[in-house]
């Protein structure tokens, strides 16, 4: 008992994630007494534990990956000392190993490289999990600066899965001389970066389930690149740091999300003692922002620990021990939406304040446990930070959070609505109540069309004074990326509308209550001077008030049935009315692909909403008081 005992523990303690696939199976390895190399997979759908191949020898592995069908393991390896010198007495060796292994059963061994850089391996996996590749295509990135697709067909030979002319495997070269490589496993996409004088351009490859890649992005960069040692993020767990620090490794991430925004995060060498510096380019706006913190207590090397996650409505800039920034990446223009968290407030729970690294979106690796966890805003403690904030900025970030992005319901109205009956005198700068409101019915109409959500406000605040304590923000307008492919489905085509709209000046798309202005003036001018005489404009504008109020019911009280507004009250009427076509309108110039009839009833069902949230809001206020 005790020899198994110690021999579990010692296989506990060389266990290391090296990969983790993009349907979620984790690829690890453990070595046994013998310091035999091992291979396995777990499942956390099933949460089983699957072997994979075992050496009988101690390896140093660098990278391991296995296909969709799980007949085929590649992998990457050093050497061990001991053997590269034996051999070196009889011939050169190689420093690392690039092997393909059949795994169903367990049988051929192919070398795909042998040479001295470190090489890493991934199998492309197909975006839909129903849709599988007619072949398996593996990539090679290496150290060298090179990136190469192999395209592997396996076929059936009695009860086991072969590779079907393996001597001649085709292969294709991707990209060579980069700097910089990110691997974004769940949408297959590969990012590099090729210097073009002092700074560099970022490039993208989509891969796609048939088996084809496009070169699909350029974005011309202004980040100084001199003296910057390779750099490759998503391609490694951490399990194995076999090159040598560089003095100056270029700490930047990209991050997309399906909402159709993408940024790239840039960690930047401080000037002063005591200073973190880091920006976020917003490509799908056009401009980037520079952030610089002041701590008082720093060790400069903890620059280098400075870690960036994508929260899918957030980037977050993570600085263990010190602070946990979350800038809102969908709605940047206007830093309400930002939070900036310190002491307890910036602690992840769960997590050691140790190295830990971001494999996928919304998910981090703490190397220190082996542990992967999943990354998630919640709720309650949203609702917690709410009451206890005393700043306006923490408040508003907190209230755009749960109202845009958790999603606004009816429970967690509720507990809105308590907060800001007790709160709202108190709150100097914005005004709750119309955030609630504006903010809620956003959430709510948004989805019924594509591309409303960038025509409808999401806010009532059109500037925003107030600065985050300890934080100076710069703000830089940038080249807009260059799409290579037009006609794009899913995340590309939104990040082209998304350009679209800075092109044509997007500060103009959101409606505001600026644009009912003129006209209301108009139409009350013209009751003081024409009387009760009505234009045709006024006849329509009369025709959508109609039509609005005849989406309420009446309220039954005790006594009588109470309508919800008063149709003697004509001004009231002008301006129902005038909404609904000055929306309209607003939404026809833009939604072009959506037909007259469909515009006109989002119109009168976002006014029909928003007056019973007027209504609903001064109804909840009678009952807290």
């Amino acid at each position: 008992m005790l020899i198994v005992s110690d021999n579990l523990l010692e296989s506990l303690e060389t266990l290391q994630t090296v990969n983790i696939e993009r349907n979620g199976n984790v690829i690890f390895t453990w070595k046994d007494v013998c310091r035999h190399t091992s291979i396995g997979l777990y499942d956390p759908n099933s949460q089983t534990n699957e072997h994979l191949y075992t050496f009988e020898k101690d390896l140093h592995v660098i990278s391991c990956s296995v296909n969709n069908e799980k007949t085929l393991l590649a992998l990457s390896f050093l050497q061990s000392t001991n053997e590269v010198r034996a051999d070196l007495l009889l011939q050169p060796v190689s420093k690392c190993l690039t092997l393909l292994i059949e795994i169903c059963p367990v049988n051929n061994v192919k070398v795909l490289k042998a040479v001295d850089s470190h090489i890493r391996v991934q199998f492309l996996y197909p975006v839909a999990e129903a849709h599988v590749f007619p072949e398996s295509c593996l990539l090679l990135i290496s150290e060298d600066k090179y990136v190469e697709k192999f395209d592997i067909r396996v076929v059936k030979a009695g009860h086991a899965a072969v590779i079907e002319n393996s001597s001649r495997l085709p292969k294709t070269k991707i990209a060579d001389d980069f700097i910089w490589i990110q691997w974004d496993t769940l949408e297959q996409r590969l990012f590099y970066i090729v210097p073009k004088g002092s700074s560099g351009v970022l490039n993208c490859v989509q891969f796609y389930p048939d088996k084809s890649f496009t070169l699909i992005l350029e974005v011309l960069l202004d980040i100084p690149l001199a003296d910057t040692g390779l750099k490759l993020v998503s391609l490694e767990c951490g399990c194995y740091q076999g090159q040598e620090t560089e003095p100056q490794l270029l700490n930047l991430q990209v991050f997309t999300s399906e909402k159709g925004w993408m940024c790239i995060c840039h960690s930047i060498a401080p000037i002063n003692p005591g200073e973190v510096t880091y920006s976020v380019f917003f490509l799908h706006k056009g401009y980037s922002k520079t952030y610089t913190v002041a701590l008082e207590r720093m060790d400069p090397l903890q620059v280098k620990d400075l870690l960036f996650l994508n929260l899918d409505y957030y980037v977050a800039v993570f600085l263990p021990g010190h602070f946990l920034h979350l800038v809102n990446a969908q709605f940047p223009d206007l830093m309400s939406g930002d939070f900036f968290l310190t002491g307890e407030d910036a602690k992840i729970n769960g997590l050691h304040e140790s190295t830990i690294v971001s494999p996928l979106k919304s998910a981090v690796l703490d190397l220190s446990t082996g542990s992967l966890f999943t990354l998630e805003i919640n709720k309650q403690a949203l609702l917690q930070f709410l009451w206890k904030s005393k700043l306006d900025g923490e408040r508003l970030a907190t209230l755009h959070c749960l109202l845009l992005h958790v999603g606004s319901t009816a429970e967690l109205e509720t507990e809105i609505i308590k907060w800001i009956s007790e709160n709202v005198s108190t709150c100097f700068t914005f005004d709750p109540i119309q955030e609630f409101i504006i903010a809620s019915l956003y959430w709510r109409m948004c989805p019924e069309v594509s591309n409303l959500d960038k025509l409808l406000p999401y806010t009532s605040l059109v500037d925003w004074k107030e600065l985050i304590p300890e934080v100076t923000c710069t703000t830089h307008f940038m080249s807009l990326p260059v799409l290579k492919v037009q006609n794009c489905k899913g995340f590309w085509e939104k990040l082209i509308s998304s350009l679209e709209c800075v092109k044509f000046a997007e500060s103009h798309l959101r409606f505001n209550s600026k644009m009912l202005g003129r006209e209301w003036e108009k139409l009350r001018l013209h009751k003081r001077t024409e009387g009760k005489r009505i234009t045709t404009y006024m006849t329509t504008v009369l025709e959508y008030a109609e039509k609005v109020f005849s989406n309420f019911s009446p309220w039954s009280t005790e006594e009588r049935l109470v309508p919800l507004f008063q149709d003697e009250d004509y001004e009231q009427q002008l301006l129902t009315g005038l909404m609904v076509a000055q929306l309209k309108d607003h939404l026809t110039r833009h939604l072009q692909c959506v037909g007259k009839r469909r515009i006109e009833e989002i119109a009168v069902d976002y006014v029909s909403k928003l007056d019973t949230f007027e209504c609903a809001w001064l109804c909840s206020q009678l009952c807290w008081i």
